[in-house]
């Protein structure tokens, strides 16, 4: 028992669990911005990002094994808890069983996971350690809103008729209300603060940035803003729905982002990468109640007492 709790543990480190909780809000986000209800490609989108995202986690820490002997020697790879090559076999069966799901949704969700997937594995094999690196892996996180956006869209509950294969299905893609197009704000709200908090990532085993938390700081006022407003006709609770849920994505992305810029240390500047991927709970769930679907945006929210519990036992960066 002791050792199979220990071997848990590990895989748990590895995949890094608390993180897993902001995954299922990207394609929340991108389905409550088409207007339709969610269903099965809604379902599909989600554990088909999930596995995506996980993937990702395996393949990160199997790229940067050698580097991370040296910063991170506790990590399960370099530790020794993890095989290399399991690490990479999960991540090869994970992003297969990501693709499988998203096949499932149709092509054109086939279509977006098979860029996301691409996007995933470039970033942790060259992308990383490059200028392109946040970029990359914004685009990745945009991507996964899009998927969820698209399989709700262009799923078989939505079609109006046609047979399998026949293109019917992709007719939710382009276009206005009720398309996958029209989550493309909120695909790239979640890319910009993705985007800031990569670029604070780059430095949180050395420190020394004061310009990146900052940066970061700048684009969660900027994004708070934003969300605060109604995208479609709201009022009364909705309105305080999204203002309470940009509130806390403020709160939780703000305050460490400012500790670090005042002191750039590794552990603050780590404090802050932690609260910039939590924070991203609380957006998700402001992008969706500015959709008009507050309650959809509260269970969305409800993600985050567990991100917070989990990430007191294992880390989440």
């Amino acid at each position: 028992m002791p050792n199979l709790r220990a071997h848990s543990r590990a895989w748990a480190e590895l995949l890094r669990l608390p993180a897993l909780f902001t995954v299922p809000g990207d394609a929340i986000a991108g389905a409550a911005a088409t207007g339709l209800r969610p269903g099965r490609g809604t379902a599909l989108a989600l554990t088909s990002s999930v596995c995506l995202y996980e993937a990702g986690m395996a393949l990160n820490d199997w790229a940067d094994r050698a580097e991370d002997a040296v910063d991170r020697p506790h990590r399960p790879l370099p530790s020794g808890r993890v095989a290399p090559a399991a690490a990479l076999t999960a991540a090869a069966a994970l992003t297969a069983a990501g693709l499988s799901l998203a096949a499932r949704a149709g092509r054109p969700a086939l279509t977006v996971a098979t860029a996301l997937a691409g996007t995933v594995w470039a970033y942790d094999l060259s992308l990383k350690h490059t200028k392109a690196g946040p970029t990359a892996m914004a685009t990745a996180r945009a991507l996964d809103v899009l998927l969820g956006a698209t399989a709700t869209a262009t799923a078989p509950t939505h079609r109006t008729g046609g047979t399998p294969g026949d293109g019917t299905a992709a007719r939710g893609a382009h276009g206005g209300p009720g398309t996958a197009a029209s989550a493309l704000p909120a695909a790239l709200a979640v890319g910009a603060h993705t985007l800031a908090v990569t670029s604070v990532s780059r430095h949180e085993t050395r420190g020394g940035s004061t310009a990146a938390p900052l940066g970061a700081l700048a684009t969660a006022l900027s994004l708070s803003h934003a969300v605060a407003r109604p995208w479609r006709a709201a009022a009364g609770t909705r309105d305080l729905t999204r203002a309470g849920l940009a509130a806390a994505y403020l709160t939780t992305a703000g305050r460490p982002f400012l500790h670090a810029a005042l002191n750039p240390s590794p552990p603050l500047t780590q404090r802050a990468v932690g609260g910039g991927i939590r924070a991203l709970i609380p957006l998700q769930a402001a992008l969706a109640a500015r959709s008009g679907a507050p309650v959809t945006a509260l269970l969305t929210a409800a993600l985050a007492p567990a991100a917070r519990h989990f990430a007191r036992l294992v880390s989440v960066t």
